[in-house]
């Protein structure tokens, strides 16, 4: 099994997990950007069904060599830029990676599909792991389902919009036999520290504003990373090809919300010396240009016509995870040193 992106946030998880929890050999593929980290891996670094090669999808003799070395029975899509923020700073990399980088490794692996006897192409698979993003923003009511109307709205998800039409057509035109998955916001262990969940830990732990964008009601559906892997997993084995599966943590939550539970936390488990509240370091910011107001996932695709449910709920796992960073702060320092600051990305202008 082929995992790109498996240095990543989301990549590694699937790739613990499948080492773990699975018979599978996997190859993990990643360029190794700044948010892409071999510590990330440490737990099964040394497992002999764990192989890595630091190759960019981009690169199509590359990765043509590597579907000829390694001959997978399955593809796991996850390299990808990610963060919005970074997006409306700068989309030349967005556009690179997460559509031509798509097309490179759709081209190849199509041409390695074509290639395969009559068994091994039943078995191939190509799953093709996207974002709610896509499909905009909600208002007060309503759900995204896979039916829902793609309205990107960042240079992000336009870009991940884009790979998504792409991974279809290769379907269509070509017959490869994909599968689409589109999740809600992830968070959870080894996180890189731009996101909310990690930068309102780490700011706290500062004793530095904790920054929250406009009036912090923006609403999001959380989803712990564990349980999405478990649910990528059970897609690619089970799922039906030429099939999009939403995936979603049933955990919808205001973004102010989220900051005051971590901050909540933080005073019962590492009070600090002069009794001050964290959540008194709150300070709102300018918004993020475009800053949709909702997303919310109808998952009931997933749980039907595959029995998979999130097994955490928001509260056991943002216990969790603001536990682990408060446990691995080296990991974090090892992974920003010398690329990020934690400070403020995506003001426009």
């Amino acid at each position: 099994m082929l995992v790109t992106g498996g240095a990543g946030f989301i990549g590694s998880a699937l790739i613990r997990y499948l080492i773990k929890e699975t018979n599978n050999t996997v190859i993990n593929v990643d360029k190794l950007t700044y948010a892409g980290h071999l510590e990330n891996l440490e737990p099964i670094e040394n497992s002999d069904h764990y192989h890595f090669e630091q190759v960019d999808i981009c690169e199509y003799e590359a990765m043509k060599e590597i579907f000829r070395s390694y001959k997978p029975d399955a593809i796991m899509h996850l390299a990808a830029e990610s963060h919005v923020d970074r997006s409306i700073d700068g989309s030349v990399e967005f556009i690179r990676t997460n559509i031509v980088g798509t097309h490179n490794l759709l081209e190849v692996a199509k041409e390695y599909y074509l290639g395969l006897a009559d068994q091994k192409k039943k078995q191939f698979r190509f799953l093709h792991v996207s974002t709610d993003e896509v499909y905009g923003e909600l208002g007060e009511v309503g759900f995204f389902k896979e039916t829902t109307p793609y309205d990107p709205r960042s240079p992000y998800s336009a870009s991940k919009a884009s790979s998504d039409h792409l991974v279809r057509a290769w379907y269509h035109t070509y017959d490869l036999p994909v599968l689409i998955t589109n999740c809600s916001n992830n968070y959870g262990p080894y996180q890189f520290p731009e996101k909310l969940i990690p930068v309102v830990i780490l700011k706290a732990l500062q004793g530095k504003d904790i920054p929250v964008y406009g009036s912090g009601e923006n609403v999001r559906d959380w989803l712990y990373v564990d349980d999405h892997a478990r649910a990528l997993y059970k897609v690619l084995e089970e799922g039906a090809v030429g099939e999009t599966y939403n995936i979603g943590g049933h955990n919808e939550k205001q973004n102010i919300e989220v900051v005051e539970t971590i901050c909540s936390i933080l005073d019962n488990v590492q009070p600090q010396d002069d009794d001050k509240l964290y959540k008194e370091q709150i300070t709102f910011v300018t918004d993020r240009p475009g800053h949709d107001w909702r997303y919310a996932i109808d998952a009931s695709k997933i749980e039907e016509k595959l029995g998979w449910k999130p097994e955490e709920t928001f509260d056991s796992g943002i216990k969790k995870t603001v536990q682990w960073y408060l446990s691995n702060i080296d990991w974090c320092q090892a992974v920003t040193e010398n690329n990020y600051g934690l400070e403020r990305l995506g003001a426009g202008g």
